[in-house]
């Protein structure tokens, strides 16, 4: 048995493999917010399921990066911020959108 066999799967390997794992799911999540958008203005449908999609997946990035303990505490407190900042918009447009359809 020869011990100078390459490997077939070193670091660099790896490395190229996630970054191209990365590069899908960005243009998989942006196309999924574009159909989100175009279904609203164009067709005047609601594409929820779309958009929980691209949640969901962010979430079980998010929910693996935590398990193998990646996240550093500034990002979680900034992800809580967005979070919250990102509700309280959503909450002043909905009262904004009621208001305005009940006139």
């Amino acid at each position: 048995m020869s011990t100078t066999r390459s490997a077939e799967r070193d670091e660099r390997t790896v490395a190229v493999e996630n970054a191209g794992h990365r590069w899908a799911y960005i243009l998989l999540s942006y196309a999924l917010l574009i159909d989100v958008v175009y279904r609203g203005i164009a067709r005047q449908e609601a594409a929820w399921d779309l958009l929980a999609l691209v949640f969901v997946s962010a979430a079980v990035c998010t929910a693996y990066q935590a398990r193998q303990k990646t996240l550093s505490r500034r990002w979680v407190m900034e992800g809580a911020l967005i979070g919250l900042l990102g509700g309280v918009i959503a909450a002043i447009v909905a009262v904004i959108l009621t208001m305005t359809r009940a006139m």
